[in-house]
């Protein structure tokens, strides 16, 4: 290689270090956005949700929200867990009870990726329990059953979270 050429090589190998760089402070290169995680890694590296993760394994539904979906979850956090009477929630967890919990989790569970924009125009849906639930919406407050929407659109790779108050239960 010529001198000449070697040193166009260093300026244009210094100019793009240099563009780089800049890009980097300046917030214009944000590097690859990570996908979304799944429904249950979602829920879990919340924080709000560790009575629900406590039961999915229980009801054993972890690989069901782990799988393709798409689904639609109304997320109880753990203060509406804390609703429960009592010892509901114990209870529910011990393998006696794997059918009802399994039913009141399935519950909250729709097939589809359902945006808020979607629900709010719903009156109703049909959970993977295969019954319906109530959705309504009054002076913008949306309810799912007895429950109301209080964040919505948290999306997964496998569907959407729309986290809940409280627990709700079928019939």
């Amino acid at each position: 290689m010529t001198r000449s050429i070697k040193q166009r090589l260093r300026v244009t190998s210094i100019v793009m270090a240099a563009a780089v760089v800049l890009s980097l402070a300046t917030g214009a290169y944000a590097g690859p956005k990570a996908a979304p995680q799944d429904i249950v890694d979602t829920a879990v590296a919340a924080g709000s949700f560790n009575a629900l993760a406590a039961a999915l394994p229980a009801a054993g539904l972890v690989d069901t929200l782990k799988g393709k979906g798409p689904f639609t979850v109304f997320a109880p956090t753990d203060e509406a867990f804390a609703k429960l009477p009592g010892r509901t929630l114990e209870d529910l967890l011990k393998p006696e009870n794997k059918e009802k919990l399994v039913a009141i989790l399935t519950y909250h569970v729709v097939p589809g990726r359902d945006l808020a924009s979607q629900v709010t125009k719903m009156s109703a849906a049909k959970t993977v329990n295969g019954q319906s639930l109530a959705i309504s919406v009054n002076s913008g407050t949306v309810m799912v059953g007895n429950a109301k929407v209080i964040k919505t659109d948290i999306l997964c790779s496998n569907g959407v979270i729309h986290v809940i108050d409280s627990v709700i239960l079928p019939k």
